[in-house]
């Protein structure tokens, strides 16, 4: 929790409390389904939800800003996002079930109001979006053949609307087809911790 405190030193009470329910949460549902390696569930603040704020360091979403967070898996960077952003809606799509249930449960339990979550394919929602956002979830070429048809034309926010990714390493030949329009943000230099050194935040505006 120090981690969120530290570079969101403006959250609410309300959130805080959020944000901390989220360790025991993970940990009770890691123990029945594999969301998160086991190893890894001690750096749950650092490498998933501090990971999944990294896109709130490129944009602070305007109040009803409508966003789909594409491969949620058990609600990530969907949850952290929706406590961040409570004027926001998110809605968080996976194809596998059981990791929907974990999120819907999560998201529940901490009290989100402005989150839905739904089984299925990208393909099968057919509801428009200000903003895609994901986490390692699939080539950005892929994405965007399956999920373009969900982002809205008309523009509330700082940035023009668009996908907004986290990936991390070499991107180089992934990113090549939108070389002149994608933008690529270095959490290194957001976030000091070592597991930022090859974490990015990719925009690609449409």
């Amino acid at each position: 929790m120090e981690l969120i405190k530290k570079y969101f030193p403006d959250i609410t009470g309300k959130q805080t409390s959020q944000f901390a329910a989220l360790y025991d949460l993970y940990t009770d549902w890691n123990s029945k389904i594999n969301l998160i390696s086991r190893k890894d569930i001690h750096n749950l603040y650092e490498k998933h939800i501090l990971h999944s704020l990294g896109i709130a360091k490129v944009i602070r979403f305007t109040d009803n800003t409508a966003i789909l967070d594409v491969g949620t898996g058990g609600g990530f960077p969907g949850i952290p996002l929706a406590i961040l952003f409570p004027d926001c809606r998110f809605l968080l799509v996976d194809s596998i079930g059981k990791k929907v249930r974990v999120a819907e449960d999560i998201a529940i339990r901490i009290g989100l109001e402005n989150v839905e979550c739904r089984h299925c394919r990208v393909e099968e929602e057919k509801r428009k979006f200000d903003f895609i956002v994901s986490r390692a979830v699939m080539p950005l070429s892929d994405l965007v053949k399956v999920s373009r048809k969900n982002i809205i034309k008309e523009q509330q926010n700082a940035i023009p609307n668009g996908f907004l990714c986290l990936k991390g390493g070499e991107l180089q030949a992934e990113l090549q087809p939108y070389k002149n329009k994608v933008v690529v943000y270095e959490l290194n230099r957001y976030f000091k911790e070592e597991s930022f050194d090859t974490k990015k935040v990719v925009y690609l505006p449409l």
